[in-house]
């Protein structure tokens, strides 16, 4: 038996058109050559001080995006998920406003935006991930403030009622969800900020308080 791959991987998610959208990246060789897949790459041992480190690296790299909302997700393993070999895959998800991303898709067609309802031929088990990191998101989205890292600041009540629908897949009740932001208690109202043309009342715009901010920047690389 030869040395066990060691890899990390990244579900990348976004909302478009108000569904949950993963970006994928062609791969560059062998296995699955220009195949679409997650964002991955090997662990560096003597750079890389932990996974977390390597899958920041990898969105850099190929993706050009620098610190985004970064949790770990699983880790998958086996003899059958890679042909190369037995793998480790340590996989993590990051949560990035659409803004950030372009039309997710560079001028090469290196990167695509794909919803994540409707993935088809993903190589490896990158599927499975996929459906892991969903699940996660959607999960944990139905009691924190997880999906305003989606949300492009400042924004108003409504559209974070809007992102919260997109992300459950489900309608919400108006007044258990301004309920629910006040126990959260991680908003701040802007300071004589409203939102204005449209036809009704301008409403208050808000954003994360300081704390619970994730700095968010994308590279020069036409994604």
């Amino acid at each position: 038996m030869g040395d066990v791959i060691c890899t990390v991987d990244v579900v990348l998610l976004t909302l478009r058109t108000a569904a949950l959208h993963v970006l994928l990246h062609r791969r560059e060789r062998e296995p699955f050559q220009n195949v679409l897949a997650l964002p991955g790459g090997y662990v560096h041992p003597h750079t890389d001080r932990d996974t977390r480190d390597a899958a920041l690296r990898v969105l850099q790299d190929k993706l050009g995006i620098q610190s985004p909302y970064l949790e770990q997700l699983a880790t998958f393993s086996g003899p059958a998920r890679d042909p190369r070999g037995w793998s480790v895959s340590v996989a993590y998800y990051a949560l990035v406003p659409e803004n950030l991303i372009g039309n997710g898709k560079d001028c090469s067609g290196t990167t695509a935006l794909c919803p994540v309802d409707d993935l088809r031929g993903l190589p490896f088990d990158h599927a499975q991930i996929v459906e892991t990191a969903v699940h996660r998101v959607r999960n944990k989205s139905s009691y924190s403030s997880l999906p305003m890292h989606l949300c492009q600041a400042p924004f108003t009540l409504p559209q974070l009622q809007t992102v919260y629908e997109a992300v459950l897949g489900e309608p919400l009740n108006k007044v258990s969800f301004r309920r629910k932001m006040d126990e959260l208690a991680v908003l701040e109202a802007i300071p004589g900020a409203f939102s204005s043309g449209n036809a009704h009342r301008p409403a208050q715009l808000y954003q994360l308080k300081p704390a619970w901010r994730h700095a968010l920047s994308v590279t020069e690389r036409g994604i």
